[in-house]
């Protein structure tokens, strides 16, 4: 059993990542189970692929186990591809959920639906004792609405529309997100190169 880290103190995307990872003899800790509750990592890259590869190999050399990390965000065309690197703190120091989303609707306030086309995008970056590193990338093309929609999901899923169903990820509910997502995508290639290596 090859143990592996979550380098991410988000529940959500630790339960996104296992859910996905269910099937591989591996054994998922966080970094909480791990004793690493306090080890800050700063996002200072500027791509989403430049963080998580960031977060994969701080984790791995604090614990000399293989390190799985995801860095993702929301890209909104009409706005220039914001917030992406900065999505989780779009709103300023003390961003949340609610200010994000607030933050982005005024952004767009004055703009027609078929100009809110927007992507969630992930990147997932494995660091392994031994050096070797690899990442993949999964987008999810959609649509940003004019208000909160749905109950379930986190981050930006209540404005995000999805054109296939006409819903917004957290209308959809988890079993067909984590189907259809940014990070289930990411996370199906990283299956198949899991599967190579180990």
């Amino acid at each position: 059993m090859n143990k592996v880290v979550i380098a991410s103190k988000n529940k959500h995307k630790l339960e996104e990542i296992k859910e996905i990872l269910k099937g591989f003899p591996l054994e998922i800790k966080s970094m909480d189970e791990v004793g690493l509750e306090h080890l800050e990592i700063v996002e200072d890259g500027e791509t989403f692929e430049e963080n998580s590869m960031k977060k994969a190999v701080a984790v791995m050399k604090e614990t000399g186990n293989i390190a799985i990390a995801d860095d993702s965000g929301l890209e909104v065309k009409a706005i220039g591809n914001k917030p992406g690197v900065y999505s989780a703190r779009f709103s300023g120091e003390n961003a949340t959920d609610e200010k994000n989303n607030k933050k982005l609707l005024d952004m767009l306030k004055d703009i027609p639906m078929e100009k809110r086309n927007a992507r969630f995008v992930s990147v997932i970056s494995v660091a392994f004792p031994d050096g070797r590193k690899i990442h993949v990338r999964g987008e999810c093309e959609g649509f940003i609405g004019f208000e909160k929609r749905g109950e379930s999901g986190f981050g930006y899923d209540p404005l995000f529309i999805v054109p296939k169903y006409n819903k917004t990820f957290a209308e959809l509910g988890a079993e067909i997100k984590n189907k259809i997502s940014h990070r289930a995508k990411a996370l199906e290639k990283l299956k198949e190169k899991l599967g190579e290596v180990l």
